[in-house]
C-alpha cells in the first residue's frame, strides 16, 4: 500500500532536479549578459574623410565631433575589454593612461614626438591586434573599423587621458 508520502517523493525529487537546472540556466544566462562580442558599426559621416593612406598621428586630436563618435564607439566595441570610461578592471590595459610617459617630457619637441610614436603604436595596435605564445590579447579591427573610426576612438581617449598634455 502507498501512503501519500510515498507518492509525493517523486514529485519532490522532480521539482529539485528542475531547481538545479533553473539555477544552472541563470548562471549561464549570465555568463553570456556581456551581450553580443561581434564589432558594432562605427557611423563616421560627420567626420572628414581621410581617404585610403593610413595616417601616422591623429588627425582628430583636440576634436569635439571625433571625440563624441569615439565615446559611442568605445563604449560599443572596446569597454567589455578596456573598462567603461576606459578604466579597466584588470582585463586588458587601463587606455588612460596610453600617453603617460609623454605628459611627463618638458621638452615640447619630445613631447610631440613621444606622441607621435604612441599613435603609432595605437594604430598598429587597433589595426593588426595583439598576440602573445599563440594567445590572442586583442583582436585585429582592420577590415572591420575605417581608419576615421579607429581615430575617433584615439580621440575620445585622449579626452580621458591619466595625465593630460
Amino acid at each position: 500500500m502507498f501512503s501519500p508520502a510515498s507518492l509525493l517523493a517523486p514529485l519532490r525529487q522532480a521539482a529539485r532536479h528542475a531547481a538545479i537546472l533553473a539555477s544552472l540556466a541563470a548562471v549561464a544566462a549570465a555568463a553570456y549578459a556581456h551581450g553580443d562580442v561581434t564589432p558594432q558599426a562605427v557611423d563616421t559621416h560627420e567626420l572628414p574623410a581621410l581617404g585610403e593612406p593610413w595616417r601616422t598621428t591623429n588627425p582628430y586630436r583636440g576634436n569635439d565631433i571625433a571625440t563624441r563618435i569615439g565615446t559611442s564607439a568605445f563604449n560599443q566595441n572596446c569597454a567589455r575589454c578596456h573598462g567603461l570610461e576606459a578604466i579597466s578592471g584588470g582585463i586588458a590595459p587601463d587606455l588612460r593612461r596610453l600617453d603617460n610617459e609623454c605628459a611627463s617630457l618638458k621638452d615640447e619637441r619630445k613631447k610631440q614626438m613621444c606622441v607621435n610614436e604612441m599613435d603609432e603604436f595605437y594604430l598598429t595596435t587597433i589595426r593588426h591586434g595583439r598576440t602573445r605564445n599563440g594567445a590572442v590579447y586583442m583582436p585585429p579591427f582592420e577590415g572591420i573599423f575605417n581608419q576615421e573610426a579607429m581615430w575617433a576612438i584615439k580621440a575620445y581617449l585622449e579626452s580621458r587621458r591619466e595625465k593630460p598634455l
